[in-house]
């Protein structure tokens, strides 16, 4: 048995084993993807292929921790239903041994490719290596090496390539680091897939490095997403320990040569990191991401106990709204409702009883402030007055509780949010503003509390 059979049997064994915990714990979720053992953080190769949606994602099998990664692998038909599809990814190679880390998936000639990053580590010296792996099944991956090194006058914090074809050419994104360790993103250009041409900087100016960049056209602009860090707190943005935001834009094909407007960020709740976007063949594009944050309370999460954290999100459909991307849920998650459990108008104050699995839409009525309270843990507070959104969650160190706070520019005429077990996903206004976040609440909780006037629906989730 050569090093990577070693490995994707050890892997599958640990998945095996940690079955029956997953089936106990009730913050498991019901219908959002989550490691099945270990650590799963950076969403990775999102895309629709030959009718089918693959998401792999970065996954430590064996601990829960940012170790070494492999890459795991699910796909979906409706983007609701997911099945667990064979590891694409361990690493066992020299130019990976310390990790395979984040990348993307581009379909050619009925072939699957995959791009990402191998990391070594040797004697804390880090080097980095842009690999592709190969496909023509979708499932299993013949890695065909190295592409492309780090180039001079940048650290060895070169990674997350994005790949995508644009008329009878290549390109790559990626994000990095230059020697005075300041964050830009790099463009490449290729006619093959094999061998890259660096076009240069697309966009830089703030941080000390930028992960996980996407780039892609939508509605006539050219949108860069990307993950920066190194951003200072500055009133109520920047508030999690690393950021994720966008750029809207034109871009110069061919060249580096891209006008974008100020950085925005994409999503104000306390866990969401790393986006990525594929295009499906309704033309839709399409974001998912992970729904974690390389923080201090990682070790406090209770899934611990069951030997699994962090997951990622639901997918989102993308779209441009004025000068703002917008994030509406896709449609499609409207198959998980089992059966409407309220459809009422709430006057003052009033309760609602909540499952752990649950979509619920609150239409304020005319644009009066309100307050909703979930499991006497997590609340949603409307300030008519400055226009702004907060939500409070309690502390995993039960030091109190945070918060996370934005600007909503228009009135609210909705708010819908998913619940699932250990998560909330909340959409203002569908999508113009979204807050993310992981919640653990007593499991003996199950109240909903209402302070306002409006109409509230509530449906239970099934898968």
């Amino acid at each position: 048995m050569n090093r990577e059979q070693e490995l994707l049997v050890a892997a599958e064994e640990k998945k095996k084993q940690n079955a029956v915990n997953i089936a106990k714990d009730p913050y498991y979720p019901l219908y959002h993807i989550a490691s099945p053992v270990g650590l799963i953080n950076d969403p990775n190769g999102w895309i629709h292929w030959k009718g089918t949606y693959h998401l792999f994602f970065q996954w430590n099998p064996f601990e829960t921790s940012h170790g070494s990664k492999f890459w795991g692998h699910v796909t979906s038909t409706d983007l609701v239903h997911w099945k667990e599809a064979p590891i694409a990814l361990a690493p066992s190679e020299s130019f990976e041994k310390d990790g395979c880390y984040s990348g993307s998936a581009i379909g050619v000639d009925n072939k699957l490719y995959l791009f990402y990053t191998g990391n070594v580590k040797n004697n804390n010296e880090r080097e980095s290596y842009q690999c592709i792996a190969v496909s023509e099944d979708g499932f299993q991956f013949k890695k065909l090496g190295n592409v492309l090194d780090v180039p001079s006058g940048y650290t060895a914090h070169f990674r997350d390539p994005k790949v995508w074809k644009q008329g009878e050419d290549y390109y790559m994104v990626i994000g990095a680091q230059t020697l005075k360790e300041e964050g830009c993103v790099l463009l490449y250009h290729s006619k093959t897939l094999m061998e890259w041409e660096n076009l240069g900087v697309l966009a830089d100016g703030f941080g000390y490095m930028w992960e996980c960049p996407d780039f892609f056209t939508l509605q006539g602009k050219d949108i860069l997403l990307f993950s920066p860090q190194g951003l200072e707190a500055d009133g109520i943005h920047y508030q999690n320990t690393f950021q994720s935001g966008y750029f809207i834009g034109d871009w110069q094909v061919g060249t580096n040569q891209y006008i974008h407007n100020s950085f925005q960020e994409l999503d104000h709740g306390f866990d969401f990191y790393a986006p990525q976007t594929t295009e499906d063949d309704k033309g839709r594009r399409l974001l998912v991401a992970w729904m974690g944050m390389t923080d201090g309370f990682e070790h406090l999460h209770p899934t611990l106990d069951y030997n699994w954290i962090h997951q990622l999100t639901i997918p989102r459909e993308l779209s441009i709204k004025g000068n703002k991307l917008i994030q509406s849920p896709v449609e499609e998650l409207t198959l998980l409702r089992a059966g409407k459990v309220l459809d009422a108008i709430v006057e003052g104050q009033s309760e609602a009883k909540l499952a752990r699995a649950s979509e619920w839409i609150f239409y304020p009525e005319g644009k009066g402030a309100f307050a909703i309270e979930l499991f006497n843990y997590f609340k949603i507070v409307y300030n008519q007055m400055e226009k702004t959104v907060t939500i409070y969650r309690d502390r995993l160190d039960g030091q109190g509780t945070e918060s996370r706070t934005a600007i909503v520019e228009n009135s609210i005429k909705e708010v819908r949010a998913f619940v699932d077990h250990s998560s909330i996903e909340l959409f203002i206004n569908d999508g113009e503003v979204t807050f993310t976040s992981r919640i653990f609440p007593k499991l003996d909780q199950n109240n909903m509390q209402i302070d306002g006037n409006g109409k509230m629906i509530i449906w239970n989730l099934e898968k």
